[in-house]
């Protein structure tokens, strides 16, 4: 049974984390995995640690890291990941703490990544999509991914979505501490670091919600950020290492993401 770690990384979440960690706990056992949902705030003022803090005394598969201050989601998620790998994981999946990502999806990803290295949860394949936006913010989430997927030269069709699932040896064989990117520069450039490093990266088709209580932490600052980071990724990663062998598996190996569609 492989160990699953979902981190949910949080600020001022707190009319959204329980019911999410209550609604996505099933969904993670439910996949056949070993569960542990790993929380990590940012010293969030609304209390979000606490209710993060009580959950953990509740259900054993909880924990929390608390930092003292919002660093970004990036980071957040980078703290995550190094607990997680530390701790055995084999699986290792990102996801919003608000339900724009739905609990549902998770043993779809889980299921995906045994056949491929990193599963992402995509709007932009057949079957995908986003409801509860309006035209411009679909414009230019569409957009991004488009321009990132081109200037970058890979496959994968939303290269901005944060809803993931990795194998431990991509996030084993990628340079973490070299990552610079936040937001969507962050979700961007890890999928372009698995990529480059040989590693195989499917798209399972999801539907994006719009979050379903409290305020968006999306800012025209992070979305800056993606647009100049891109081409300095490309740069910066031009030339690739040598590939690493895909996970050895009873299934076929997938292709790169995107090749499929």
């Amino acid at each position: 049974m492989p160990a699953a770690w979902l981190i949910l990384p949080t600020y001022n979440e707190a009319e959204n984390i329980e019911a999410l960690v209550r609604a996505v706990l099933p969904r993670l056992e439910e996949s056949g995995a070993d569960p542990r949902i790993l929380i990590v705030d940012d010293g969030s003022p609304d209390g979000t640690g606490e209710i993060a803090d009580g959950l953990a005394a509740e259900l054993d598969c909880v924990e929390v890291l608390h930092r003292p201050s919002k660093q970004g989601l990036g980071r957040a998620y980078l703290a995550g990941f190094a607990v997680a790998l530390e701790r055995g994981a084999d699986l290792v999946l990102e996801m919003d703490s608000d339900f724009s990502h739905d609990p549902a999806d998770v043993p779809r990803l889980i299921a995906a990544a045994a056949v491929a290295d990193l599963a992402l949860g995509s709007r932009y394949v057949p079957g995908g999509g986003i409801t509860e936006w309006g035209a411009v913010r679909r414009l230019l989430s569409r957009g991004g991914s488009a321009y990132a997927r081109l200037l970058l030269g890979i496959p994968v069709r939303d290269l901005t979505g944060g809803f993931k699932c990795f194998r431990r040896e991509v996030l084993e064989a990628i340079d973490l501490e070299a990552v610079h990117a936040d937001g969507y520069g962050f979700q961007i450039e890890l999928t372009y670091r698995a990529v480059q490093a040989g590693f195989t990266v499917t798209e399972v088709p999801i539907v994006f919600r719009e979050r379903r209580l409290g305020r968006s932490k999306m800012t025209a600052k992070i979305a800056i950020e993606a647009v100049w980071k891109v081409p300095a990724l490309r740069l910066r990663l031009r030339r690739p290492p040598a590939p690493a062998p895909a996970a050895e598996r009873a299934q076929e190996p997938a292709h790169h993401g995107g090749d499929q569609h």
